[in-house]
């Protein structure tokens, strides 16, 4: 990387990280502490409370990233983190579950990871790409770990409505980096084409990596909806469930580290990345045969390293996802293109946390893993023809390509 790449990939992967510690560090506590509030004693509506940030979120993913491709990625990042900020004192402040719910919606509607993945797209060269989009996924997966270790402590300290103020806070700082860290956006032609979501929307390639997204964050939420009481039954109580968690994410750094970016300058970025889709395809029917054979508790170092499997192959698809959709998208639609990938992400969570919940309320864990490794092998069916696109030179100041671009071997 050259010290602009670097820059621009540390300083957005951090604004990431800044917004997603935010909400990581509200999700482990939310049920309880919201029951607490006036009206929390519908489990419906704490739901909701929970899930409505994804729903807004989804919604607003394209035209955010519409809007970065005709006025500026920075412009549009920063106007996100005021809403989602807003939204979080809001939440704060509320008095019953009703402000609540107007809070999160509010959290959601700063919706700007189409923006930022565009914008660190426009700054990077594709054969660094997904090294940088790597920096950005392993930061969020550590503000993950991170909030499910400190969470817990600070809601007993601060509450549920200092943790909102915590993640206002956060949002703004994330503003400053912005400011004052981010690299100033590449110059565009003014004669330039400007996306439109139509056109992303006939892309087959596209839609192969937005039904991807779709299907990796669903089964990531619905997952979790029943892995707590696994450890449980294993043994572990939740306060220690971070001692699973961390270890496994950090391991799975490192192995992604150890595979995907060598492997991809040789050029096989298309076969780790089925590899990965088969990682958590084999993950689920693992964990379908820990529920499913035997009525005694599984030992914990199995369902240990069947997690550690699972963060192995999502951090990888974390890293090239949004790299291949950067590369495969028309630098004029980028915008849009990832608008509509965030969406799906965001509808995937939202999807994730609403059937998973129901499934294994009706049919079980049994059944969760059952859908959960369903979903898995469409995806692997539907993501086979896929082909690793060639690469090209992000625009530079000037407006001219700085290199030019390279064939990627299949």
């Amino acid at each position: 990387m050259t010290a602009t790449e670097r820059r621009a990939s540390a300083s957005l992967a951090s604004i990431f990280a800044l917004r997603m510690l935010g909400l990581f560090l509200v999700l482990p506590v939310f049920a309880l502490e919201a029951a607490r509030y006036p009206g929390g004693d519908d489990p419906a509506r704490v739901g909701l409370a929970m899930g409505i940030y994804g729903l807004t979120q989804g919604l607003l993913q394209i035209p955010f990233g519409i809007a970065s491709d005709w006025w500026g990625r920075k412009p549009v990042i920063i106007s996100g983190l005021l809403i989602f900020a807003l939204g979080s004192f809001i939440a704060a402040w509320a008095p019953d579950l009703n402000w609540l719910i107007a809070g999160r919606a509010l959290q959601g509607a700063g919706a700007i990871s189409a923006a930022v993945t565009a914008l660190l797209a426009d700054s990077t060269r594709d054969e660094v790409r997904t090294k940088a989009m790597a920096l950005v996924g392993s930061s969020i997966a550590l503000m993950f770990a991170l909030s499910l270790l400190v969470a817990p402590l600070l809601a007993a300290s601060i509450g549920l409505h200092g943790l909102f103020s915590l993640t206002g806070a956060l949002a703004l700082g994330g503003i400053a980096v912005v400011l004052w860290w981010v690299p100033p956006e590449p110059v565009e032609h003014a004669d330039r084409p400007r996306g439109s979501v139509l056109e992303v929307l006939q892309d087959p390639a596209l839609l192969r990596l937005d039904f991807g997204v779709f299907v990796l964050h669903a089964v990531q939420l619905a997952m979790w909806v029943a892995i707590p009481a696994l450890l449980v039954a294993a043994g572990l109580d939740k306060a220690r469930h971070w001692q699973v968690y961390l270890p496994a994410v950090l391991a799975s750094f490192l192995v992604m580290g150890m595979t995907l970016f060598p492997l991809e300058r040789r050029g096989y970025l298309r076969a780790v990345f089925l590899g990965a889709v088969g990682l958590v395809f084999v993950v689920q029917l693992g964990l379908l045969w820990v529920v499913s054979s035997s009525p005694a508790p599984q030992g914990l170092g199995l369902l240990a390293a069947l997690l550690f499997l699972f963060f192995c192959g999502f951090n990888v698809l974390e890293a090239t996802q949004p790299s291949l959709a950067s590369r495969v998208a028309p630098p004029h639609a980028r915008g849009a293109a990832l608008g509509v990938y965030n969406t799906l992400q965001s509808l995937g969570f939202f999807a994730g946390g609403a059937v998973g919940g129901w499934v294994t309320k009706t049919h079980g864990a049994a059944g969760l893993f059952m859908l959960c490794g369903g979903l898995m092998l469409a995806w692997l069916l539907v993501a086979w023809p896929m082909r690793a696109p060639g690469r090209h030179a992000p625009v530079t100041a000037t407006g001219e390509e700085a290199l030019p671009g390279r064939p990627v071997k299949l």
